[in-house]
């Protein structure tokens, strides 16, 4: 097989073009990733965030790739995701992937005297379930139906090798939350197989984005996660292109209800409580 044959598999396999696309999150960070790669492979992408500027922003840049649309969108709504989805499928008839991606981060790790279990702020933990976990359960309430009847679909959540494990560096409701997701996951994915809708997971380890706030990563905080990873580095929001795609394409026709870590290898090390002696 030549090289010019090996291309034609490669893109037939991996094949998303005319895809109806949702990414939920899509305004930066891992959100805008899964958008860029997927409108550059010739999807319909429709990025949804609620930080309107920013999503304005980063659709111009998808538009200049291909077809993309942009939706403001606050996932904690449940009325509001219904009306996105039923939106999108009377524009084009059908929704064929969504990306449930949006999240914040809120508080500190209990390796901070304002992050352990009697002093994180609960103001704060309501804030992130309701984008984190409950964004997550209304998107994939409104993309069960249209993909119900469709007898199609695929459906991927963005978890974090926070939920698969105990992790000082993070907050009570990160853990929690994602936790969350991944066991939500699970069931919609044997609820949904029945009508040949896929469910899984990705679940990222320490990567650069924007969710803990805009601006660099201090020094110190990098080192701090670098030396979790046996990698040796932190990942970046395109090292989670290929996995997207697989998700995203008929690749990954046989795989539902899996959990997918990019993590550097993270998850086979333990986690040290910051400021405790090992």
């Amino acid at each position: 097989m030549d090289r010019t044959d090996a291309g034609d598999v490669l893109s037939d396999l991996f094949d998303v073009r005319d895809l109806v696309v949702l990414v939920t999150g899509g305004a930066s960070g891992l959100g805008l990733a899964i958008a860029r790669v997927l409108t550059e492979c010739g999807a319909v992408v429709v990025a949804a965030d609620r930080d309107a500027g920013r999503l304005a922003t980063a659709c111009a840049e998808l538009s200049a790739l291909g077809r993309a649309e942009q939706a403001v969108t606050d996932v904690s709504d449940p009325g509001a995701v219904t009306a996105l989805v039923d939106g999108i499928v009377a524009a084009h008839g059908r929704i064929d992937v969504v990306f449930a991606n949006a999240g914040i981060a809120k508080g500190s790790g209990p390796g901070d005297p304002a992050g352990q279990l009697d002093t994180f702020d609960l103001a704060d933990w309501h804030e992130l379930v309701d984008v984190n976990l409950h964004g997550v359960v209304h998107t994939l309430r409104a993309a069960a139906a249209p993909m119900k009847k469709q007898r199609s679909g695929s459906i991927v959540v963005t978890a974090s090798t926070a939920g698969l494990r105990q992790d000082p560096f993070v907050s009570y409701s990160y853990v929690v939350a994602k936790a969350g997701v991944l066991n939500l996951m699970r069931q919609a994915a044997l609820d949904l197989a029945r009508w040949q809708v896929r469910v899984n997971a990705i679940a990222p380890g320490p990567i650069r984005t924007n969710i803990g706030g805009d601006g660099p990563i201090p020094p110190a905080v990098q080192a701090q996660w670098d030396a979790t990873v046996p990698l040796g580095r932190m990942g970046d929001a395109h090292e989670v292109r290929g996995l997207a795609m697989l998700l995203a394409s008929g690749a990954s026709s046989f795989m539902t209800g899996g959990v997918y870590p990019v993590d550097g290898g993270q998850l086979l090390q333990s986690l040290p409580l910051p400021g405790v002696p090992q």
